[in-house]
């Protein structure tokens, strides 16, 4: 399944925002593969600070079991003061509905 979301980096923030994920912790990743997480990008507008993730995942229950995770919500403490974030500390993010794939060649 595929899962595709919007954030945003506060003006100034990009440059420590790409730092902290280069690389992201290694308890974050192994937390991310246990839970059924098969490829994660992130990517960056410069020009206005806007975020595009695109995630490939087992299921959602799973993608959604990430955020209750220790290492999960240290790792929110830790990004909250570069992006928006949610009273509960999660970036404030918007989930993108797919509209389009291009199938691999038969």
């Amino acid at each position: 399944m595929r899962i595709a979301f919007r954030m945003s980096v506060h003006p100034g923030c990009h440059d420590e925002y790409q730092r902290r994920h280069n690389p992201i912790w290694a308890e974050l990743t192994a937390v991310l593969h246990a839970h059924g997480v098969q490829d994660y990008a992130i990517f960056l507008d410069d020009s206005d600070g806007s975020l595009f993730g695109h995630a490939v995942v087992a299921s959602r229950e799973r993608w959604d079991a990430i955020a209750a995770s220790p290492v999960c919500r240290r790792w929110w403490a830790h990004m909250r003061e570069l992006m928006p974030a949610n009273p509960d500390g999660s970036p404030l993010a918007r989930e993108l509905r797919q509209v389009f794939e291009l199938a691999p060649p038969a």
